[in-house]
């Protein structure tokens, strides 16, 4: 029963005074000690409702908005699932060093930029959102945990300069992309811009030290958009890649293997706080998120961390 129909039969004399209170605590406000006692086992520390807003505090003091009907944002995720990207979050704060340059490529609403901003301060990050409503509550976002250290940037990456249709799910932000990934015909289209690394890096003057990509199957575009940033900085490069997502675009996780091996790059999963070396990705790899390191400028950290 939603809260406003009960309210709305008490206004209109179907419910007596009593039931009206005992039926708003049953139904509605016992609700609030169910969430107290369910987020005592989360990364979940507090969650605030303020006017038309829910904004979702990690145990980390990351504050975030929940949007309406969002079923995907990461502080969802984490009450779903008690905690969000656990390992790989936990092994890019082991890999980055406090003053480094970080490009967030699909940021979403900055849950790992925001992270990374408040565990290190004097870094600089450079976040990229093309979906215009997404791109709102990551500056809002940043705004709410007053960030300094983040740029937020309202364009995607790609292989070029242009403008493409993205496919945007409401109750799945996190899955926007340039394909139709879900097949679903209820999607919205929006209209958005896309730049190449290689044309920021050159306009800023900066140098990457590490990059995360998630843009739901168009990895390997947004790479090949960076290749000389990649090939003259040797980031560290955390990425998603689903073979599922990628055959969208006609082409498999392997070729973003093969692509960053020719640079000199080794590609790792994690295990618990270790890094897995795989080689190549097969029908049998359940492994979503991967690490790739270069072979001589990050011996060290893969000597220290390879499983």
């Amino acid at each position: 029963m939603n809260i406003f129909d009960t309210r709305t039969k008490y206004l209109n004399n179907q419910l007596s005074k009593p039931d009206y209170i005992k039926q708003m605590y049953q139904f509605h406000h016992s609700k609030l000690f169910e969430y107290a006692e369910f987020i005592k086992q989360t990364n979940i520390s507090s969650i605030e409702i303020i006017d038309e807003k829910v904004i979702v505090t990690s145990r980390d003091q990351v504050k975030m908005i929940c949007p309406k009907g969002d079923h995907r944002v990461a502080p969802i995720e984490s009450l779903n699932f008690l905690d969000y990207e656990t390992m790989e979050s936990a092994m890019i704060m082991r890999l980055l060093e406090p003053a480094d340059c970080v490009v967030d490529i699909g940021a979403n609403m900055g849950w790992y930029s925001i992270n990374i901003a408040k565990k290190y301060p004097d870094s600089k990050i450079y976040a990229f959102e093309p979906i215009p409503k997404t791109y709102h509550y990551l500056a809002e976002n940043i705004s709410l945990n007053n960030i300094q250290n983040i740029e937020a940037c309202p364009f995607g990456l790609s292989n070029e300069k242009n403008d493409l249709a993205f496919y945007f799910y409401p109750e799945g932000g996190v899955n926007a992309s340039i394909a139709n990934v879900s097949e679903r015909e209820d999607v919205e289209l929006i209209n958005c811009h896309v730049e190449k690394l290689d044309d920021f890096v050159e306009q800023k003057k900066i140098k990457i030290d590490f990059i995360k990509c998630d843009v739901e199957g168009a990895e390997l575009f947004a790479f090949k958009g960076g290749v000389e940033s990649i090939k003259r900085d040797k980031p560290i490069v955390f990425t998603e890649m689903l073979r599922k997502w990628s055959a969208k675009f006609n082409y498999h996780p392997n070729e973003i293997i093969l692509m960053f091996s020719d640079l000199g790059y080794e590609c790792f999963y994690c295990s618990e706080d270790k890094l897995v070396k795989i080689n190549t990705m097969t029908d049998d790899t359940v492994e979503t998120n991967f690490f790739f390191l270069h072979s001589d400028k990050h011996a060290l950290q893969i000597s220290n961390l390879k499983s």
